[in-house]
């Protein structure tokens, strides 16, 4: 975890030594945590650490994450009333520790409050909770859920804006994550009230553009407070989410004066001037490329998911193809290559330059490489259904019967070995049902399902450039992709090609547009109704597949959630 401190100087011991700050200045620690849904202990344990490095450096308050206690989102674990007293019960041993200790905690909590359940944030001092503010602005959009779950706060207390705390005399109007995107919700109106400086505490998942959306955001409402803004996020994978960091804070003209990293736990503390809303000077972190920052993002949501669900390495097919090749770069990246195994599982219908390839991959990235053919199950299997076959030709049944093969061989391998499946299928394919369920999307992770085809092309180059070296041999981005289920086989004979079809899909998944809409933008009608009605009709498949990394605004689970019996058209 890297640390900066603009306010300090570095003992030769290593502990911070606090400087002192000027007059009517408010010294704020933001702490971005990486938590863990559901470990309490865990969690108040790295907030407690934090603490401690704030008070060593003076700081007035140090600012967590939402839900920091329980981890965000903790979904239906909030329904469990056990839960919900476990975690305020942590919440009192996290208070307990700033007894003594000139600096605050800003923390986030699930409250129980008369029969109802509330998205908190505890302001702790002198080893107890001194007071309490309850999120207004419930989202209940895309991965959000909030309102299943909890109830609204009032937008007044005793006659003023809700969330107007005084700390070290300043007037701070505090806020979680949804309250600051309205723009006349709760920020304005503390604002309004006095508030001298605005802190808000966030589980803001990471999409494809988010941050600069997030900080023109941000920089409108410092502009209408007239007032600094504390933005801290949390950082980290859960399940399919994976939240950047890029904690910021703004000055009162909107101008970001300290960014902290992005995809990694940081800390920082600022001074920030309560009568005119200045921040003095500090690191601003800057953003990566976009395909750099997918990239980062894909490699910390498979991380977080493997480490954190008690593995330590997985198990990749590799089938000499592009989606394999970048998903065992991506876990290289995520786990190291001691941790990474690939496994080649040729059929009759596998070419030698595929296996070639598979090879090649596996030695540039240092990883375990096996081969086991599938011929004798496949062999074994068509031998098994020959007479209830008989009299029928080869089709679709035959290429489905050799993915189930190399599925059933992995999951093997993850049986015997503790070796977490990865699974290769793309957005593109996860779209159309280009997969065979209970083949090769069998697995406990899915890394790409949210990458369109065209979009790990890109990602593929981009792992060569910034190799400097063929780390996915340029062969395999060259050639046609092919499943090689069947002779002489290619993706386009099956589908339009990925530069056609990932605009369609664009439009029509993440976009919501009707077929005659995607149609009036000038593509072929005939080519658009039937990816569309593909898409429709491989719903029941996707919703038996491992979770993976959200990186688009609509991934399929828990944004997209379409019924499987379905008339529309």
């Amino acid at each position: 975890m890297g640390t900066t401190y603009c306010v300090g100087r570095i003992s030769s011991a290593g502990r911070v030594i606090a400087m002192g700050k000027a007059p009517g200045t408010l010294r704020v620690a933001l702490s971005q945590l990486n938590q863990t849904v559901g470990d309490l202990a865990g969690n108040v344990a790295r907030m407690a650490a934090d603490l401690a490095r704030a008070e060593d450096a003076a700081a007035d308050v140090v600012v967590f994450p939402e839900l920091a206690v329980t981890g965000y989102p903790p979904e239906d674990l909030v329904l469990k009333p056990q839960f919900v007293k476990d975690n305020m019960r942590a919440l009192a041993d996290l208070a307990r520790t700033t007894a003594g200790k000139r600096c605050w905690a800003l923390v986030g909590f699930v409250e129980a409050r008369d029969n109802r359940l509330h998205n908190a944030l505890a302001l702790c001092g002198n080893g107890e909770v001194m007071a309490v503010y309850r999120k207004q602005l419930l989202p209940n959009y895309a991965v959000f859920d909030e309102q299943r779950y909890f109830a609204p706060g009032p937008a007044q207390t005793n006659g003023s804006a809700s969330g107007i705390l005084t700390i070290a005399g300043a007037r701070v109007g505090v806020s979680v994550c949804e309250d600051i995107w309205s723009g006349d919700g709760p920020v304005q109106a503390q604002a309004k009230a006095g508030a001298q400086v605005i802190l808000n505490v966030n589980g803001s998942p990471y999409h494809d553009g988010k941050h600069t959306d997030r900080e023109e955001m941000l920089s409108a409402r410092a502009r209408a407070a007239r007032a600094a803004v504390v933005y801290v996020n949390q950082v980290g994978g859960q399940d399919e989410l994976v939240f950047e960091g890029s904690s910021v804070v703004l000055d009162a003209t909107g101008r970001v004066a300290c960014r902290l990293r992005s995809f990694e736990q940081d800390f920082e503390v600022v001074d920030i001037d309560i009568t005119d809303g200045t921040v003095a000077p500090s690191r601003v972190e800057p953003f990566a490329e976009d395909l750099d920052r997918m990239h980062t993002a894909l490699v910390t949501g498979t991380r977080d998911y493997v480490r954190k669900n008690g593995f330590t390495d997985v198990v990749i097919g590799l089938s000499g193809g592009i989606d394999s090749s970048i998903v065992a770069a991506i876990a290289v990246d995520a786990l190291g290559a001691d941790h990474v195994h690939g496994v080649a599982m040729p059929s009759r219908y596998s070419s030698q330059g595929s296996l070639d390839d598979a090879a090649a991959l596996a030695e540039r990235l240092g990883i375990d490489h096996r081969v086991v053919s599938i011929e004798p199950s496949f062999s074994a299997y068509l031998a098994m259904l020959e007479p209830s076959f008989a009299g029928r030709d080869a089709d679709l049944t035959e290429e489905n019967l050799q993915s189930r093969c190399r599925g059933t061989t992995l999951m093997a391998l993850s049986n015997k070995f503790g070796w977490m499946v990865l699974t290769t299928g793309n957005k593109s394919e996860m779209a159309v049902g280009y997969f065979t369920i209970y083949g090769d999307s069998a697995g406990g992770y899915a890394v790409i399902k949210d990458v369109l085809k065209t979009q790990v092309f890109a990602l593929s180059r981009r792992v060569n450039e910034r190799a400097g070296r063929e780390i996915i041999p340029q062969s395999v981005i060259d050639k046609p992709p092919s499943a090689e289920l069947r002779p002489d086989q290619r993706d386009d004979q099956s589908l339009p090609p990925y530069e056609d079809l990932d605009p369609i899909l664009r439009h029509y998944v993440d976009g919501d547009r009707t077929v005659p809409e995607i149609v009036a933008m000038g593509h072929p009608e005939d080519v658009v109704r039937r990816i569309c009605r593909l898409v429709d009709v491989n719903e029941y498949k996707r919703r038996q597949c491992a979770p993976g990394v959200r990186v688009s605004e609509k991934a399929f689970g828990k944004d997209r959630r379409m019924p499987i019996t379905n008339g529309y058209r």
